[in-house]
């Protein structure tokens, strides 16, 4: 988007050299493939066409991150009722059995599952302060992986394959929160196109 959106910053035929700064921050004037003039309607259209395929791409990319987050929710929840039903017979939770109780584990799952839930309102949430969720998201995300590495480094080996129960969360958050950004820049430059070419209308 931010390749695509670059392509209409481009400098304007003649002007003075005082302007030459603010004219690299102005729509084309001219077609690239024939050479007419671009009218202001024909701006228009480029600046919408942008703006459709933002909204569309940021919908395609935080349903796909909602919806990890959805199977890996679904996934803690299967744990919790394994835990529940047959206590310590998943190997990840047996590594604990010596150190933590049952209701231990599965309230940790239960807070893993919320922060994930915090990260999902974040997602879908269209309010301009969405981003508030993933900080949310980030303080029960952030207890979790200090109380699993706590029971961790205590283990006589340390467990790799069980590495994804104290990052698994917080990691979910971060990575929305990044995704997030990299979408409001790409929302940010479509923005400065409709500013730009407002600035040109009003010369």
């Amino acid at each position: 988007m931010k390749k695509l959106a670059r392509r209409w910053r481009r400098t304007r035929d003649g002007g003075d050299d005082d302007d030459e700064d603010d004219d690299k921050l102005v729509l084309p004037t001219f077609d690239d493939i024939d050479s007419r003039p671009i009218d202001t309607q024909e701006q228009e259209e480029y600046v919408r066409s942008l703006e459709e395929a933002h909204a569309q791409q940021s919908r395609q990319w935080k349903s796909v991150f909602a919806i990890l987050l959805i199977c890996y929710g679904g996934f803690l929840f299967y744990s919790i009722f394994q835990q529940f039903m047959s206590p310590w017979e998943l190997r990840y939770h047996a590594y604990f059995m010596e150190d933590l109780k049952s209701w231990m584990v599965i309230s940790a799952e239960w807070i893993a599952i919320m922060t994930c839930c915090l990260s999902i309102v974040g997602l879908l949430d269209k309010k301009n302060d969405h981003r508030r969720w993933f900080w949310y998201s980030c303080v029960p995300g952030s207890a979790l992986t200090i109380f699993w590495l706590y029971y961790l480094l205590r283990l006589p080996k340390f467990r790799w394959d069980a590495i994804w129960l104290p990052f698994g969360p917080l990691c979910g958050a971060g990575i929305c929160l990044y995704v997030d950004h990299l979408l409001e820049e790409s929302s940010e430059e479509v923005k400065k196109l409709r500013n730009y070419m407002y600035a040109y209308k009003a010369r």
